[in-house]
């Protein structure tokens, strides 16, 4: 049998010899493919993570070489590589592969029912590790996967150490756990399992210490106290807690160690908030429907299932037919258990038996930034999306709430890893292949169909037509959608008697048996329902059923409908009140609803059977609205310097009267409407010509960069960019290249800036100079960053001529800025000083607020080469002040960073040091590599300043390492000549003078 080995230097051995798998860069290829083994990879996917953007002339012509080699490799020990539509699969067999066996060993450790079990599984999936994963590869997506698989190494590591812990090994591990904490001093869990571990072997002297180290590594690097399980147990420890023996028992707590949501800093790279050190917890149940009747026992048995002791997670399928009542259900237990889970509820709709199922790659993200990770560090690729999730989830306590699932392929992937989680899933289909516990939902009972039925009318009307309300119920199957439609027709009629709509119902069922049995009662009362209504109010009906995405504002109906806002509120409150249409949720900006899969279906099934010759004009109408409330929300913030408004674009638009009131707070609605209008984007690249919806997708740049949405982003614009080209459409694709451009400018992935802007500008050659303005700045600022200066120097006044003749201010200020920090970096700062006065002033002329914080942050710059620091902190805080208002939280913390180094600089050093911690998390977050370089090497001069060589040395290092990633030859120097002087004051000479020398080279070169 093969056994692949990924955990350490690529290998395959076969009966204790080992498999000749060809060069290394062949064997990279086998490695991108055994990650996904059983899973298709696309050949652009497989060229990507082998060459990243290096890829050889002939690129793949060389991969299906090495795939034709490794195919004759690998069949003789049954491994098929196998080449289908979607890419190529590499079926194993027998064989087996190291990373996927530590996988499946560390979570069958976290579900074992003994700890004596657990401790064997965790040794087992650990003693798999021979070194780093793919030691010896040095590719961008590989460094990336490691980096991923040393978190999750690390946490089978501490999970392994709580089990020894509660099996008493306490005094076999302080060495291991001594040489942990000084690997991952600022790790509280490492920390506070030492601190354990020392007590437990009578060494509390020696705890408190360690406890006080930690304490003062955590204020002087960080700014901040230790979080709340380490201080509780000091406390325990002080206390002298009888239960922090040397005998733990079996069931000694867990909570002895800081859990995951509980450190300063997650390794999985979770976002936590900057002043506590806490995770974010999401909440994402709906709410709970106040009327909601019957069904006790079955919530109860739901909680009791997902209560029962077992090993792992829990899962609870509910299943039953449609209308039945699941979704009810499933909210209202959730509730239920949500104090069970204060990790958080997660929560998604994945219409799976709609015509646009949810698909796991886009619930992921949502999931994962739930959880706290930026857009810009969600992964691009589902393997790398289902891996973070589960590392997040598997030391937190969090329930799942999965709805409306068609099988078990489109749910496996979403379902939780950690032994504390649980998940409940509804669907139609029983999905036999899902290992989990279950529980159908009947239709209901004569007795509780009446009580609904009775809460929705009242005690007056059903007790007076008692045959007629038990003819309803039965006519209706009891099943609660259909109840719930008959019942709010009725009660929208108060003069109605209860015998009309149950004649009516009962000749409109027989019209309707040759239906599938399971919808023939919700059909039935839909169609009544239907019928009465006035033909306008069918006619919103109908469009309504066309709308991309699981929920809706009113503006989307006034576009459909031709209508204003007001009107198409009132057609949504007629919807509302025969409960054809939901209210989902409140939003910012307003009430967002819901359309029922079934009465989604019922009207598509209207409109098909009415005609839909005005589908594609509505269609039209949404898309330009949609474009023209986003161009105009993107421009209101003023953040872009493209300088190409798309409102011409826009085919239909609302009242400015409408419109006005919608974007009374433009970023407040984009955060209602992102997937709202993503969706239909999308629906609008599959339907309609490429300019409107790539504009679309252009327009919404400003609002995923303010938000920092840059996986929607990058995919939606990716999409609408092959639109744009495959249709000849020049004037999008340039636009789309500009704006992709200043994505992956953002992402510090300066190649593909470069290459985005050259196509922009090939594009618009021959256009005006509008096109070519905002792609030749981006231009400018790429080389900025690498340091080529001269180069930056003649884009930047390239742009700087092109947008004056544009009349394009937003891109003058910027590239004037440019050529200002090129000054700065050069030692002008007189020069510098002139140029952000005048963008400072052109910027406040015009009212652009961001060129105004750009300007005030780049003077503060200026003022602090100088020296003159409570000038530069002063315009460091105007510049926080206006980005904050923006809602642009990156932006400001650019001016943060730098606000923090003066402070420290005018001895302020623990506020300095507090703010500086503060944007280091903030950059993570974001996964901005260039101002978590920048600030490290900010925190390295802090610790100089503080005399903590040692301390300055690792951030120094730290900094070092990433300018070395970004190329940027200037920065790399400047953190060298502060690693120079951190290893002078450590006493280390020569290790100062070999770096002094690379840091001057650098200059020279």
């Amino acid at each position: 049998m093969l056994e692949f080995r990924l955990l350490g230097t690529l290998e395959a051995r076969a009966g204790g010899r080992s498999v000749a798998l060809g060069h290394t860069r062949q064997q990279c290829v086998l490695a991108a493919l055994l990650i996904d083994a059983g899973r298709p990879v696309p050949a652009d996917r497989l060229l990507h993570r082998v060459w990243d953007d290096h890829v050889p002339h002939r690129g793949r012509d060389t991969l299906y070489a090495y795939l034709s080699r490794l195919r004759r490799v690998l069949e003789p020990h049954g491994v098929r590589l196998v080449r289908r539509s979607d890419g190529y699969t590499l079926d194993l067999g027998e064989a087996t592969v190291d990373l996927h066996r530590f996988r499946d060993l560390s979570d069958r450790a976290r579900r074992a029912a003994a700890d004596e079990q657990a401790e064997a599984l965790g040794r087992e999936a650990l003693g798999l590790w021979r070194d780093s994963a793919f030691a010896g590869v040095d590719t961008p997506w590989f460094n990336a996967q490691r980096q991923l698989l040393e978190g999750e190494r690390l946490a089978a590591q501490l999970e392994l150490v709580e089990v020894r812990l509660r099996l008493g090994q306490h005094d076999r591990m302080v060495s291991e756990l001594v040489a942990r904490a000084e690997a991952h001093p600022l790790d509280e869990r490492v920390v506070g399992q030492l601190v354990l571990a020392l007590c437990r072997c009578g060494r509390q002297a020696e705890a408190l210490e360690e406890y006080e180290r930690a304490r003062r590594r955590l204020a002087d690097e960080l700014g901040v106290d230790p979080g709340a399980a380490l201080r509780r147990l000091y406390g325990r420890i002080l206390a002298g807690d009888p239960e922090l023996s040397s005998d733990p028992g079996p069931a000694a707590a867990r909570v002895d160690a800081p859990s995951a949501d509980e450190e300063a800093e997650d390794d999985s790279g979770a976002v936590v908030n900057p002043v506590t050190g806490r995770q974010l917890v999401p909440r994402l149940l709906p709410a709970d429907l106040s009327l909601f009747v019957g069904r006790d026992a079955e919530v109860d048995e739901a909680c009791r299932l997902l209560g029962a002791g077992g090993p792992g997670p829990l899962t609870l399928l509910v299943t039953g037919p449609a209308g039945v009542g699941k979704t009810a259900f499933a909210v209202r237990t959730g509730h239920r258990l949500a104090s069970r889970f204060p990790d958080g509820q997660l929560h998604a709709d994945l219409r799976g038996f709609g015509d646009e199922p949810a698909d796991p790659f886009t619930v992921l993200g949502a999931f994962l930034r739930a959880l706290g990770v930026r857009g810009g560090t969600v992964p691009a690729e589902l393997t790398g999306r289902i891996h973070l999730y589960r590392s997040l989830l598997a030391q937190r306590q969090v329930l799942v709430v999965l709805d409306n699932v068609s099988g078990a392929q489109q749910v496996r992937d979403l379902l939780p890893s950690g032994a504390r989680c649980a998940a409940v899933i509804t669907s139609r289909t029983t999905m036999a292949e899902l290992g989990c516990r279950r529980l159908p939902l009947d239709v209901l009972d004569s007795a509780t169909g009446l009580a609904l039925l009775r809460e929705m009318l009242g005690p007056d009307r059903t007790d007076a037509e008692p045959d007629s309300a038990r003819s309803i119920v039965e006519t209706c199957g009891g099943l609660p959608l259909a109840v719930w439609v008959a019942g709010a027709r009725l009660a929208a009629r108060a003069h109605w008697p209860l015998a009309h709509v149950a004649r009516a119902l009962a000749d409109e069922e027989r019209k309707l048996d040759e239906l599938a049995v399971g919808h023939i009662a919700v059909r039935a009362s839909l169609e009544l329902t239907y019928q009465q209504m006035a033909a306008p109010t069918q006619h919103a009906l109908r469009m309504l059923a066309l709308l991309p995405g699981p929920d809706f504002a009113a503006w989307a109906l006034a576009a459909l409908l031709d209508v204003n806002l007001s009107e198409a509120e009132a057609v949504l409150d007629d919807l509302v009140e025969v409960h054809l249409v939901q209210i989902g949720s409140i939003g910012a900006t307003g009430i967002r609803y819901q359309l029922h899969d079934l009465v989604r279906l019922f009207g598509r099934e209207r409109a098909d059977r009415d005609g839909h010759h005005q589908d594609h004009t509505a269609a039209l109408r949404l898309l330009g609205a949609s474009l023209h409330l986003a161009d105009l929300a993107a421009d209101t913030l003023s953040v872009d310097f493209q300088g190409i408004s798309q409102t011409e674009l826009a085919s239909w638009r609302l009242s400015p009267t409408d419109t006005g009131h919608l974007l009374a707070d433009p970023l407040a609605w984009f955060t209602d409407e992102r997937q709202f209008l993503i969706d239909v984007a999308e629906q609008a690249l599959d339907r309609t010509k490429a300019a409107p919806a790539a504009g679309l997708a252009t327009a919404l740049t400003t609002l995923f960069q303010v938000g920092g949405h840059f996986d929607d982003w990058e995919r939606l614009q990716n999409r609408a960019l092959k639109a744009a080209l495959n249709s000849g459409d020049r004037h999008s694709a340039a636009k789309l290249h500009r704006c992709l451009g200043e994505l992956t400018t953002i992402l510090d992935r300066y190649p593909e800036a470069l290459n985005h802007f050259e196509q922009a500008l090939l594009l618009a050659e021959g256009q005006g100079p509008a096109y070519r303005a905002g792609a030749t700045a981006g231009l400018a600022y790429v080389h900025r960053l690498l340091g080529q200066y001269s180069t930056a120097v003649l884009h930047f006044e390239k742009a700087a001529e092109l947008a004056r003749q544009a009349g394009n201010v937003n891109c003058l200020v910027y590239a004037t800025n440019g050529l200002g920090v090129i000054d700065l970096e050069q030692g002008r700062v007189e020069a510098a000083v002139e140029q952000f006065t005048e963008c400072l002033r052109a910027s406040r002329a015009a009212g652009y607020r961001p060129g105004e914080a750009q300007a005030l942050r780049c003077l503060g710059q200026s003022h602090r080469a100088l020296g003159a620091y409570p000038a530069a902190a002063d315009a460091y805080r105007q510049a926080v002040a206006i980005s904050t208002n923006l809602g642009d939280r990156l932006t400001a913390t650019h001016a943060a960073c730098w606000l923090g180094d003066v402070l420290v600089r005018q001895g302020e050093h623990r506020n300095g040091r507090r703010l500086l911690a503060q944007s280091l998390w903030t950059y993570r977050e974001f996964g901005n590599l260039w101002g978590e370089a920048a600030t490290l090497y900010a925190l390295a001069e802090a610790q100089l300043a503080a005399g903590r060589p040692a301390l300055a040395r690792r951030r120094a290092e730290a900094a070092v390492s990433l300018w070395r990633q970004i190329g940027s030859h200037t920065w790399l120097a400047v953190a060298l000549d502060t690693l120079a002087t951190a290893h002078t004051q450590a006493g280390d000479h020569p290790a100062a003078t070999r770096t002094r020398d690379e840091a001057a080279e650098l200059r020279r070169a």
